[in-house]
């Protein structure tokens, strides 16, 4: 879909393309092409070059040290970024943990906090799910006791995203077991590095490793670290996780895959004739692509409230079911187009280790991995399943 820019927007996007053409190390342009797993050097290279452009953290407020772009400058800059291979920006300190600390932080915990997820020389996980409380996150059982100064935290998140790679956590504790589960959760900064934390990995289905269990041991945490008043974490974590949906429509990153996919359907052959000629396979890309159409729309819509500072509400439920199904689809069609050169599993392809010639081509030899990854979206970020009883209940009163 094509949007009506105006003559500032135009010259802003070239702006974008120009500081993307002469800065994006060509290396890490070159994994996020194939598809290949990014390590943590990968992502802090190119967080830090845009931090030191000031445009890491984009979101932002010029008040706290963002470049206060509008809505549409966000956008476009999604967009291009996924259009010329960048990485994706990972979330967890600029789109996450700043937003809370800036708006329920101390003056204190903003100048503490703040310039190391501008500047991204701090790495930042989430530490909500639990083994027994994933979508009902209001029943998670990590306990904060409060021993004056500090609190003693023990108990276990799970499916903590590259917590390997942490400097901090911010976390959901239970400080109290009265009244309604809610009001007794509170939000903690964890120094990932205090004695106590144990970070334990778990191997995803094609291998690589991003996701974690993180133990809690008697892990003291100053009170200082404690953002907003005891037992009002349940209120920072939803204004957090309505964020986080709407980021997980990941529009720029799904066109940029769509175009992958057409590309691959072009070269691809069915009968001696291209794939994408064919009639079944072609009515496939249409239907996806329709689809990520109406998804960018009612993206901009929710972009456009969140400006003049509504919150998303229910509707981030929407983005986050279609947005991460799209997704699914466009990388399920890509198997399906490359067929059996999809099948050989080589994990050298997947970490840009070899320089053999991959079987069936570039596209091939991660199309799989990518298949088997995408799984795991219409789970994180609070299952599909949750994110339509949340529309069942507060969009349709059911």
């Amino acid at each position: 879909m094509d949007i009506k820019l105006s003559a500032q927007d135009e010259a802003f996007v070239r702006e974008i393309r120009t500081f993307i053409g002469e800065n994006l190390p060509p290396d890490i342009a070159k994994k996020v092409r194939r598809d290949q797993h990014l390590r943590k050097d990968d992502h802090m290279r190119w967080q830090q070059i845009l931090g030191r452009k000031g445009w890491h953290a984009f979101t932002w407020p010029k008040e706290y040290g963002g470049p206060g772009w509008s809505v549409v400058q966000r956008y476009l800059f999604e967009v291009v970024s996924a259009e010329m291979d960048c990485p994706i920006i990972q979330p967890f300190g600029p789109r996450m943990a700043g937003p809370v600390i800036f708006t329920f932080g101390t003056p204190q915990q903003k100048d503490r906090f703040l310039p190391g997820i501008r500047e991204s020389t701090v790495w930042w996980c989430q530490g909500y799910s639990e083994p027994q409380s994933g979508s009902d996150l209001a029943s998670l059982s990590t306990r904060a006791e409060d021993r004056g100064s500090h609190y003693l935290v023990n108990g276990q998140k799970i499916w903590t995203s590259y917590a390997h790679h942490a400097d901090w956590m911010f976390c959901l504790v239970r400080t109290s077991r009265e009244d309604r589960p809610q009001k007794g959760i509170s939000f903690l900064l964890i120094d990932m590095k205090s004695p106590g934390v144990t970070v334990q990995p778990i191997r995803m289905l094609e291998g690589t490793h991003s996701f974690n269990s993180v133990f809690f041991d008697n892990v003291e945490v100053p009170k200082e670290n404690r953002i907003g008043e005891e037992g009002m974490g349940w209120t920072y974590a939803k204004f957090l996780l309505e964020h986080e949906r709407v980021d997980n429509a990941a529009i720029g990153v799904t066109k940029a895959a769509l175009k992958r996919l057409k590309q691959i359907a072009q070269t691809e052959r069915l009968l001696g004739r291209p794939l994408a000629e064919d009639s079944v396979f072609r009515a496939k890309i249409i239907a996806v692509e329709a689809q990520l159409m109406s998804l960018e729309l009612a993206a901009l819509r929710t972009l456009s409230q969140l400006a003049s500072g509504a919150a998303p509400g229910p509707a981030s439920s929407l983005l986050k079911i279609r947005g991460t199904e799209i997704a699914q689809q466009i990388s399920q069609l890509a198997s399906e187009a490359i067929g059996y050169h999809a099948l050989p599993y080589v994990p050298e392809n997947l970490y840009g280790s070899t320089n053999a010639e991959p079987i069936g081509g570039e596209y091939a030899a991660t199309a799989a991995n990518n298949y088997l990854w995408r799984r795991c979206m219409s789970i994180y970020g609070g299952s599909n399943e949750i994110q339509r009883n949340i529309i069942a209940k507060q969009m349709l009163g059911l």
